[in-house]
C-alpha cells in the first residue's frame, strides 16, 4: 500500500543552516533516504523550496485566482514529503518516526487512494 509521509514543521524551530544542528538533521534525512532506498519501500520523496515561494490556486463561478503563499494560516508549513510502499499503517509509521523533523514539526502519514484496486 502507498503512504505519503508528509512532514511539516515551523521554520523557526528548524536548526540553521550552517550549524552543527543543521548538519545532524541533514544527516538524518541521508541516512533516512537511504533507508527507505534499502528496504525498497521508497517511491518518491523531496523537500519543498519555503513556504512564501507558494501559489494558491482556486476557481470561485468559473474564474481562476490566484494568491501568493500558502492558504492555510498555520505556523508550521509542509516542507516536503516522502512517497513509500508498505504493507500497512505500522510500517508506515515506523518510516515516519525517524523522519528529523519529527523532533520539532509535525509528521502525518496518510494512504493513496486506490481508484484501480484490481490493478488495471
Amino acid at each position: 500500500m502507498n503512504y505519503m509521509i508528509l512532514i511539516y514543521s515551523d521554520p523557526s524551530k528548524e536548526p540553521t543552516y550552517g550549524t552543527p544542528e543543521f548538519d545532524k538533521m541533514m544527516g538524518g534525512y541521508f541516512a533516512l533516504n537511504e533507508k527507505l532506498k534499502a528496504d525498497g519501500v521508497m517511491r518518491g520523496g523531496e523537500a519543498l523550496q519555503r513556504v512564501e515561494t507558494a501559489t494558491s490556486l482556486r476557481t470561485r463561478n468559473g474564474k481562476v485566482e490566484t494568491m501568493d503563499g500558502p492558504f492555510a494560516e498555520t505556523r508550521e508549513h509542509l516542507g516536503g514529503y516522502y512517497l513509500i510502499d508498505v504493507p500497512d499503517l505500522d510500517a508506515a509509521l515506523r518510516y515516519a518516526a525517524l523522519v528529523p523533523a519529527a523532533d520539532y514539526g509535525t509528521i502525518e502519514v496518510r494512504p493513496l487512494m486506490n481508484y484501480n484496486p484490481e490493478g488495471h
